[in-house]
């Protein structure tokens, strides 16, 4: 196993049956050297740079239904809100002060945020913080939306695909929604010039081995410049509630292998990661990844916000959540970067 880590490293892929062998693997002496060529991988490119995104969760509304997410369509129960214009400015200007260089509109896909809402928000946002990104993660839009946004000013666009595989993708979707749309999506932002993020969840119910194989090629075919994967972690209001999370194991495995195999790609180390791990954060940072996102949502909207269950910082306000951020970040063995953090091209 000790020479498919050495081949990844030096090469930067395996073929199938290699990969499989790597991600199925309990050996722990493959599992620590991948973990330290992640490392190396990375600081050759950002050093000890730990990039914040100022995460600002705009809506739970959402119009689509997949079985995994707490906020889906499905769920009565979901205590919905929506965010204000003033509300989204007053995040920015707080997240600003605490030296945050990225906020990420992020939401459910709701009707209300249309381009004439946002395009002059984003306007606004970049005026005030010129030395900062916009990032939308929005869903799914048409490629005019999508073309007026990036003209309005935003940078960066994060889509995760979820499965690449229509088999799991079918399954963990309803069946109004089209995996093809979702991968034309990603392509149409490449096209117009967004940096551009995908991923996948780890352990999604029914995933198997050749699934997660889908994934990283089609990786290897769109080359985003962002790749966000955390471990699947039910929520108790989904048809999935009493389906196994993915594990701490499975998760960090593929973080040194996405590294490896896109060496200058930014990787988060997600809040799902530590969900399931109190640790979870700074092991995936000792194994390549170079991003966190902390909550700049106002607190009183955290909770609503509830993808799925035990999720971790719903009542620290901003500073709080950063302030403990920057310890675990230092006790790592990194450091914050108070700067936008693109991608190296």
């Amino acid at each position: 196993m000790l020479e498919l880590v050495e081949k990844l490293y030096s090469t930067g892929d395996l073929s199938d049956g290699e990969l499989a062998a790597l991600i199925e693997t309990d050996d722990k002496e493959a599992t620590e050297l991948l973990k330290e060529y992640a490392d190396k991988t990375r600081q050759k490119s950002y050093g000890k740079k730990v990039f914040l995104r100022g995460l600002i969760e705009v809506s739970s509304y959402c119009k689509n239904n997949c079985l995994y997410c707490g906020i889906r369509r499905g769920n009565t129960e979901a205590d919905r809100y929506r965010l204000s214009r003033e509300d989204i400015l007053k995040c920015c200007e707080n997240g600003y002060e605490l030296g945050f260089r990225t906020f990420v509109m992020q939401g459910g896909e709701d009707a209300f945020f249309t381009d004439e809402f946002l395009c002059p928000l984003i306007s606004e946002i970049k005026a005030k913080y010129p030395d900062c990104a916009v990032t939308l993660s929005l869903g799914e839009r048409s490629y005019e939306s999508y073309k007026r946004l990036k003209e309005a000013g935003a940078d960066r666009y994060l889509l995760r695909h979820e499965a690449a595989a229509q088999e799991l993708y079918s399954k963990l979707h309803p069946e109004e929604m089209s995996l093809q749309n979702r991968k034309d999506c990603l392509f149409a932002l490449r096209e117009l010039g967004y940096q551009v993020g995908a991923g996948f969840m780890v352990g999604a119910p029914c995933q198997t081995t050749e699934h997660i194989i889908a994934d990283l090629r089609f990786l290897q075919e769109l080359q985003p410049q962002m790749i966000g994967i955390g471990p699947f972690v039910p929520h108790h209001k989904t048809p999935f509630a009493d389906e196994k999370g993915g594990t701490l194991e499975l998760t960090l495995r593929l973080l040194g292998i996405l590294r490896l195999m896109f060496p200058k790609v930014l990787l988060p180390a997600t809040t799902a990661l530590g969900t399931i791990a109190p640790n979870g954060r700074e092991l995936g940072l000792q194994t390549g990844c170079n991003v966190v996102m902390p909550n700049l949502s106002p607190v009183m909207v955290r909770k609503k916000y509830d993808l799925y269950d035990n999720k971790i910082c719903t009542g620290e306000e901003a500073a709080e959540c950063r302030g403990c951020l920057e310890r675990r970040i230092e006790s790592a063995g990194y450091e914050i970067a108070q700067e936008r953090g693109d991608c190296i091209k």
